[in-house]
């Protein structure tokens, strides 16, 4: 892929999660859990604000590991590795690359990998 294509998907993804996260933490203050949840809420209110922030944490924590993968893939942009396996160095497809900029392994070792079996 060309790296110029590359760093452009790259700065997208990044801007998609930021602002994603972004949204996230503006509506989730982790500090601020138990002081919101006043005693005029009825039990059930309050199981479905705690399972709504429970999922929101969920997804606070993929955003973070995404953003890590994005750090790695531009790391390996400025390398010169972009595109190749970090397992194999086998090169990865344009279209795996243009679907997911971050992608680290080949469709076939990702499958293996999710598996346990890499």
């Amino acid at each position: 892929m060309d790296p110029g294509r590359a760093d452009e998907l790259l700065a997208a993804e990044r801007a998609r999660i930021e602002e994603h996260l972004s949204r996230l933490d503006a509506e989730f203050d982790p500090s601020t859990r138990e002081g919101d949840l006043s005693d005029d809420h009825d039990y059930g209110d309050r199981a479905a604000d705690l399972t709504e922030r429970e999922r929101d944490l969920g997804r606070i924590e993929e955003l973070r590991e995404e953003l890590a993968a994005i750090a790695r893939a531009e790391q390996r942009l400025a390398e010169g590795t972009y595109g190749l396996s970090i397992v194999s160095g086998e090169p990865i497809s344009d279209r795996r690359l243009e679907r997911l900029p971050a992608a680290e392994r080949t469709a076939e070792e990702q499958r293996l990998f999710e598996r346990g079996l890499l």
